[in-house]
This record gives C-alpha cells, structure tokens and sequence, in this order.
C-alpha cells in the first residue's frame, strides 16, 4: 500500500453503501480496507464488491466500533438507516477519523444538534462531510454557477419538481415508517431544500406543508402495521430575504421524462435544469419573450455513473481532496442540520394544518 492511500470504512453496506464503495474505489489512490454491518448478507456482499473492484485484503466487521478501534481505516462513510445516524457518527466522531455522513444528517433536531457539536469539539485537522450530492448533479451544479454569476438577477422564486418513483425496498423494511426516516420530506426532500438555500443564498423563516399517503404502500403491512410514509406534497418555503421555494414531490410518478426539475426565476432571468436529461436552459429578460438558451450538461471528470448520474463520484472527489489538503468540508453538519429543520417544519406543518415558523422546530436557527 502506497504511504498516501487513503484507507476507506464502509459503515452500513445497503445498497446506497455498495454505491459508495463503488465510488470510492474507482477515486485514484484510495482502497476499502474494512466495512461494517449488523446484517451478516449485506455485509458480505459490501466486502465482495470491495474485492471484485481491487481491495481484496478488505475485513468484516458485525460491529462498526471494532472497526473504528482497528487501526485499519483512515476515513469512514456512514450509509446506516437513518434513525441510526446520530448513535454510529456519535460513535466516529470521538475518533480523529474523516467522515462522510449520507442524508439525512439525522432525524430530529436535538440528534442533529448532538452531532454538529460533537463535531465542533473534535480535531480540527479532520474533515467531516455532510453527504448531500445532489449538488453535484452536473446540471445542478451548472445552475448554480450561473446563478452566482448573475444570470438571473436577485433569485425570486425556486421551483422544484421531484416526479420519481415509490421508496425501493430497504433492509428490514426500515424507510417505511416516520419513526425511522424523519418522514419523506426528510428522507427524501431534505436534497431539495439544500438546493434551495443555495440557489436563494438564504435561510427559512416560513414552511407550509400539503401532503398525503394517497397511492403507495396502503397494501403493505409490517409486524402488523400499515406504512405511514407519504408519497405526495407540495412545501412552500418563505426565505429571509424574501425569496419563496415551492417543492413539487410525487412518488408515483416514475411515467415522467424528468425525475427532477428545477426552475430558478430572479428579476432578471430564468434558469432551467432538467436533470435526468441532463439539461440547462436559461433566458434572460433583456433578450426578449420565448428567446432562451439550451445546452446538454456533461462532465468528463466523472469516472462511475451510479444511482445519481455521477454526482456521488463527484461528491467523494471533493470529499477526498479536502482530506488530503487539510481543507474544510465544502457541505457541512450544519447544512445537513438546515436542511432536515425546513423537513421536519413541514411535517409539523402537516400535522398541524397551518404555516409553520422555523422557530418553532429550530430554535437556534
């Protein structure tokens, strides 16, 4: 092994956690020296992909804090059910080693709180990374260059359209229950709500919620109960700075073109991505009615494909220069943290049939 090869920890090894081991392993100077998992199937087959991509030397282990006390890893990826992400990164966290987390951070506040202060207390010379890639999907990522070079103007309006289809079967069944996930507009929304305080440059103050388990998994029963996930919604967003957000979610819709669209609309234009097309469009108000721009996203950089069109590879890039550069995190435990509260407000939302204030679900915002 070469002195500067980073030594990856896969914790958690689903199919997200294979995911993250396929990326790494096609990074230049990286091997998976260990993974870790309760469930002794998918922990085996982890570390068979880990050996059929070049790391045949890579061990098991049933209990992640064996891993994390065996020397063996120099940075971990935590790809864990959700409700178990604030115990497991507790856990990594009292350690010295890098560490990604997936989304969501956590699944409530008290937990998300629990780990951003852990991580503040920590060695400075470690970078902890709030896995949240969809910023790094090229077309995504294309928009937001050109919202930061003054495309659009003063952003007004973001728009986000997720038309995909129902939550896939996970271990045990886990994401088909609130108690476990957060809830869909934190499991799977807290993605958009990231994007949506980047493409504002703004934090929440308002969120309303209308939302329901119409379609899916109503026939479904586990240990007796019935799934409560809910599988469509609207959230509206109201920004500091006045700008508004409008997340558009249905997942029984997989009969779509584009499983995401985005739309971001300022005073002096408007962007497009269509990221499943890989898409951009963009028009400017000085240039006249119906005069825009397209152009097809691609980026050569990108080496494995996966479950999110190249954006987890890009991610881990990013995720590995920081390590060996000694340079902070670019995504943040607090921009995980953000992102579950504007969830989490609107599932209060939901409940409570009303706006809800940030303050309410986040009380150190």
């Amino acid at each position: 092994m070469h002195a500067d090869q980073i030594r990856y920890g896969v914790i958690g090894t689903g199919m997200m956690g294979v995911e993250h081991i396929e990326n790494v392993l096609h990074l230049d100077g990286t091997t998976v020296t260990a993974v870790a998992d309760t469930n002794a199937d998918r922990r085996a087959i982890g570390a068979n992909a880990a050996r059929e991509l070049g790391s045949p030397e890579v061990v098991e282990f049933a209990d992640h804090r064996e891993m994390l006390d065996s020397g063996l890893v120099d940075a971990v990826v935590i790809v864990t059910p959700n409700m178990t992400h604030a115990d497991v990164l507790s856990d990594v966290l009292a350690t010295d080693l890098h560490v990604m987390v997936e989304k969501p951070l956590c699944t409530t506040i008290d937990d998300c709180q629990r780990v951003v202060d852990a991580a503040a207390q920590g060695s400075p010379h470690r970078v902890v990374w709030m896995g949240l890639e969809y910023r790094y999907m090229p077309p995504t990522t294309a928009m937001l260059n050109e919202i930061r070079s003054g495309t659009v103007g003063n952003v007004k309006m973001v728009a986000i359209r997720e038309h995909r289809l129902p939550f896939l079967e996970k271990v045990d069944d886990w994401n088909r229950f609130n108690r476990n996930t957060g809830g869909t507009f934190v499991e799977k929304c807290c993605h958009f709500f990231d994007l949506m305080r980047l493409a504002t440059n703004a934090e929440p103050v308002r969120v309303y919620a209308s939302g329901a388990q119409d379609v899916n998994h109503l026939d479904e029963s586990y240990g007796g109960e019935v799934p409560d996930i809910i599988d469509n919604g609207f959230v509206i967003v109201d920004f500091d700075n006045g700008a508004r957000g409008l997340l558009d979610l249905c997942m029984f819709a997989e009969a779509s073109k584009n499983e995401q669209e985005i739309s971001v609309t300022g005073d002096a234009g408007k962007i497009e991505a269509l990221v499943t097309e890989s898409v951009l469009r963009v028009g400017r108000r000085s240039d006249g009615q119906h005069v825009i721009s397209e152009r097809v996203i691609s980026d050569e950089n990108i080496r494995h494909v996966g479950l999110h069109n190249g954006a987890s590879f890009l991610e881990h890039v990013d995720f590995l220069e920081a390590i060996r550069s000694g340079s902070p995190a670019k995504v943040t435990l607090v921009d995980g943290m953000r992102s579950v509260a504007i969830g989490l407000a609107a599932h209060r939302s939901l409940d409570l049939g009303r706006p809800v204030d940030m303050s309410e679900v986040f009380p150190n915002a």
